[in-house]
């Protein structure tokens, strides 16, 4: 998906289509032409022995356009050798679809006549039904047929989305149970259903092929963008104070463990200098475990406000097992400094409460780093719309909960997750999806977004902005988790990272 970053709503998909079909420049016809052609070539390509060998195929088609893109799949595919059964749910009812169904000259099946005969080993099962059209729970007879490729051990290839995934929000319209696929082929942009909820789950590799509207891009607005790398992780050559001063805030004795994950997490991303600030009791402690990072006793509010004196600390992290009680004595004296700050963990958790009493003192060049239980006790309306049943589509994504969760906050938001998701309060946002084959489940385990905690605060030390800082801290989290694999423990992932910034050539 290199080079495609935009991830579009079907809103934004529909007036993108229908900008070009009405510059005259396409026809519809010629899309859906160039859309069965791409996933014709992309199931060859994820299959390379059906381009030695074709294949069979069940094709189920929908009475929309996605079904007149599984009519064009038919045909070319029957021109390549493939033993084809088509099964309809209804005829065509657009115009386009009905062209591509008078150009297919195989027979049509009912949907419910397909049974466990039509489904030998090696057959594909491609899905044509109702991709990103679809508003309400998919009907029961279309949803056996999937879940009947799938008893046989057939592997399952949607077309634009899973029949029954809401394209805006990746849940599950009507909490019904869909199959997992092998492969999704979409058209430009991804949708944020393949990477939000169930769609990250259920849409297999995904792949997306051009169709030819990229000139109309440009109208486009709004989409959230992909997380990625940043050029500016190259560090240029200067002093050390030239790349930042980030400080952490740990938590007393015995308790220190999270806070030295995030000070290494912050210097290894490369913040110039790191200093771990502790209660005078958990020095000894803190200075056994560390060499490059440094320490300061910092026993309580007043402590705080000495050592933010030196305005060569420009980025705070707070949270990570630093106390509930310290961190109601702590937060307020870093947000009032003016600073880049990450509150995570403990920090958002003692504001549980009385959440717009923390929302009161954040500002711009704030990042909340919650996990889904901190979310929910900062924004628990938000948290419950996210839970509620979701009949009907568009349904409430957690996009929509992290940008009302950043315009309520005033400052940018993390919600973590394998679709983590970031936002302004203006509403820009970046997905930083580890999902499908990009998934990294080696991150679910203790101390994992302490790190990440870490990372977003060493880059807010170099000087990225709150948005960028989060959205490349959350790339290169999973990346690092990626590259070292299974077996992966949180004091892994900083020593990972500088195999990740090789990679990009930083």
């Amino acid at each position: 998906m290199a080079g495609r970053r935009e991830i579009l709503t079907t809103r934004q998909m529909r007036a993108l289509e229908g900008t070009a079909i009405n510059s005259a420049s396409v026809t519809g016809a010629a899309l859906m032409e160039r859309a069965g052609a791409g996933v014709v070539t992309e199931v060859l390509t994820f299959w390379p022995e059906y381009a030695q060998q074709p294949g069979r195929a069940v094709i189920l088609c929908g009475p929309g356009n996605n079904g007149g893109d599984g009519y064009v799949i038919a045909r070319q595919l029957a021109s390549c050798g493939w033993q084809i059964r088509l099964a309809a749910l209804a005829p065509p009812v657009t115009p386009d679809a009905r062209a591509a169904a008078a150009g297919w000259i195989g027979t049509v099946a009912a949907l419910d006549d397909i049974g466990p005969e039509d489904f030998p080993p090696g057959t594909l099962c491609i899905d044509a039904l109702f991709g990103t059209g679809l508003t309400r729970p998919l009907p029961d007879e279309c949803a056996a047929p999937l879940r009947l490729a799938a008893a046989c051990g057939c592997p399952i290839v949607a077309v634009d989305i899973l029949s029954g995934l809401c394209a805006d929000s990746g849940r599950v319209l009507g909490g019904l149970d869909l199959p997992a696929v092998a492969l999704t082929v979409s058209f430009q942009r991804a949708r944020l259903g393949h990477l939000l909820a169930q769609g990250g789950e259920l849409s297999g590799a995904l792949r997306l092929v051009d169709i030819g509207l990229d000139s109309w891009m440009k109208g486009v607005d709004g989409p959230a963008l992909l997380a990625g790398p940043q050029p500016a992780l190259a560090k240029r050559a200067g002093h050390k104070y030239d790349h930042g001063h980030a400080l952490i805030l740990g938590g007393g004795s015995g308790q220190g463990g999270a806070a030295r994950l995030t000070a290494r997490a912050a210097l290894r991303v490369g913040a110039g200098l790191v200093t771990l600030a502790c209660p005078p009791d958990a020095l000894a402690e803190n200075a056994a475990r560390l060499d490059a990072v440094m320490l300061r006793p910092v026993p309580d509010r007043a402590g705080l406000e000495r050592l933010l004196e030196d305005r060569r600390f420009n980025a705070l992290a707070l949270g990570p097992a630093l106390g509930l009680q310290r961190a109601r004595d702590l937060v307020p004296v870093a947000l009032a400094s003016q600073r880049a700050v990450l509150l995570d963990a403990d920090a958002l958790t003692a504001f549980a409460d009385a959440p717009g009493t923390l929302f009161s003192a954040l500002h711009p060049g704030v990042v909340l780093t919650p996990h889904g239980g901190e979310f929910a006790r900062l924004f628990p309306d938000l948290a419950r719309q996210l839970v509620a049943p979701a009949p009907t589509g568009p349904a409430f994504s957690r996009l929509d909960a992290v940008r009302q969760a950043a315009a309520r906050a005033g400052c940018t938001v993390l919600l973590k997750g394998p679709d983590t998701v970031i936002a302004t309060p203006g509403g820009e946002a970046r997905i930083a999806a580890a999902v499908g084959e990009a998934a990294a489940p080696w991150l679910a385990t203790a101390g994992s977004g302490d790190v990440l905690s870490g990372i977003i605060a060493g880059l807010l030390a170099r000087g990225f902005p709150p948005l960028d800082a989060a959205a490349t801290g959350a790339w290169l989290h999973a990346e690092a988790a990626r590259d070292f694999g299974p077996g992966l423990i949180a004091e892994d992932l900083p020593g990972r990272l500088p195999s990740v910034l090789r990679m990009l050539g930083c």
